[in-house]
């Protein structure tokens, strides 16, 4: 296995071997609890040929998964023990993690909601303790040693007690036991949290996670970002959970409408060039896994297996495509570049460089026009080019000067990434292949 690591700048992941891992992931909460194989299969492929390298899914559900049996009719642990794991339960969960590796998905893997350590709302019941928790930890570590994947603590929920830093402290002790160490940990927080929050100076967590969830649109997850890009010890970061394409905003059809697949390009674009060294999408239907006859969650109005293809899914790939497209490792946030941001959140243009100069991204979420500052890319000229993250069309439009109040003009109203590249760099156009 090519083990995923930690870059030795501290701020993006690799694998083993040093080339960039780009955590491109999706929300799967409930893939091991509601789905079979076949539909399991169905699901992973379909992500896997949407460029999807990571699927976050949960091994004691959310939706009620301690008592609601899984596709298979089958319950995660004997009287709700965690030292106690069912065999059936966890060879379902084995043979869909084997399936996705197989597809060239790495598993980005929750051992429990947050309800079962923190029943801050939810089905709960709470049954971890530090004790229990450590041992679960080294089963699973055990039992996953082998396989590409990533643990995520957490699970929508906060760290509020001493309790709850003991616990994930002991899961975590208890998944490195197991696994010898063998896959990063981070923490995925609820709704408006950080991971950082009080978990930053832990040894074990890996890199930070932010959910900039669905309360709002234009909701400034780049300012999250920022906040952990500037923390010390430097550790990767990322928006493991905004708006969730699909969903209602703020949980109010009627009022506010439905996310998006313009609501979740601009969350990508806009974290990741503010620092993030990945991106998840979310779909309303598919964390939940949505089938015929479930009492749907937060708005559901569609099956899972009806709504992979959504156009902000099949728009990811044109992320991971443009990020990919140039050196990866030494990509940094730089506003200093926007001369002219807009306050408002729906307006907000947001950049990221080479820290050498040699390209820059600028995106910019309603087209217009904006004014830059190019000569912290230390070059004499600068060739430029629109990049479509609705197609992934990239258009070349010129040799600009790099000097101060360069102007560009964006070719419609719609949103556009402006690409920068040295004119002696070779760079080549974004490729989703």
């Amino acid at each position: 296995m090519n083990k995923i690591r930690v870059s030795d700048n501290r701020r993006f992941l690799v694998r083993e071997d040093g080339s960039p891992f780009f955590y491109l992931g999706d929300t799967a909460w409930e893939l091991f609890h509601r789905l079979n194989l076949g539909e399991a299969t169905q699901y992973l492929a379909k992500r896997a040929q949407q460029r999807f390298t990571v699927v976050q899914a949960v091994v004691l559900g959310e939706l009620d998964g301690l008592h609601n049996p899984n596709a298979n009719g089958d319950l995660p642990l004997e009287g709700d023990d965690p030292t106690k794991p069912l065999e059936p339960y966890f060879g379902h969960v084995d043979a869909i993690v084997r399936e996705a590796n197989r597809l060239g998905l790495t598993v980005g893997m929750l051992p429990t909601w947050g309800d079962k350590w923190n029943r801050k709302w939810g089905k709960g019941p709470e049954i971890f303790d530090a004790v229990n928790a450590r041992v679960f930890g080294e089963i699973l570590g055990r039992r996953y040693r082998d396989a590409d994947l990533i643990w995520i603590l957490g699970g929508d929920r906060p760290i509020e007690e001493p309790r709850h830093l003991e616990i994930a402290r002991a899961m975590a002790d208890g998944l490195r036991a197991g696994d010898g160490g063998s896959h990063l940990i981070s923490f995925h927080p609820m709704g408006g949290g950080h991971s950082s929050e009080h978990l930053h100076q832990e040894p074990w967590l890996d890199f930070n996670m932010i959910q900039s969830g669905h309360g709002a649109r234009n909701g400034r997850n780049w300012e999250m970002i920022a906040r952990d890009y500037l923390l010390e010890p430097t550790k990767p970061c990322m928006d493991a959970e905004p708006c969730y394409e699909n969903h209602p905003v703020n949980w109010k059809p009627e009022e506010l409408g439905w996310f998006d697949e313009y609501d979740v390009r601009k969350a990508a674009y806009r974290s990741l060039f503010a620092g993030s060294h990945g991106h998840t999408y979310g779909c309303n239907d598919v964390w939940q896994m949505h089938r015929e006859g479930d009492e749907p969650v937060g708005y559901s109005r569609n099956l899972w297996s009806e709504v992979l293809g959504l156009p902000g899914a099949n728009q990811m790939r044109h992320v991971r495509a443009l990020m990919e497209s140039r050196p990866f490792l030494s990509r940094i946030p730089d506003q200093t570049l926007v001369l002219d941001d807009p306050d408002e959140a729906g307006e907000h243009i947001q950049a990221t460089r080479c820290d050498e100069g040699s390209y820059a991204f600028v995106y910019l979420p309603k087209g217009g026009h904006v004014a830059l500052d190019l000569q912290p890319l230390h070059r004499l000229e600068l060739d430029a080019a629109w990049y479509s993250p609705r197609t992934g069309d990239f258009t070349p439009i010129g040799r600009y000067s790099a000097t101060r109040a360069q102007q560009f003009e964006a070719p419609s109203p719609l949103d556009w990434v402006l690409v920068l590249d040295d004119p002696n760099a070779g760079f080549e156009p974004p490729s989703t292949e």
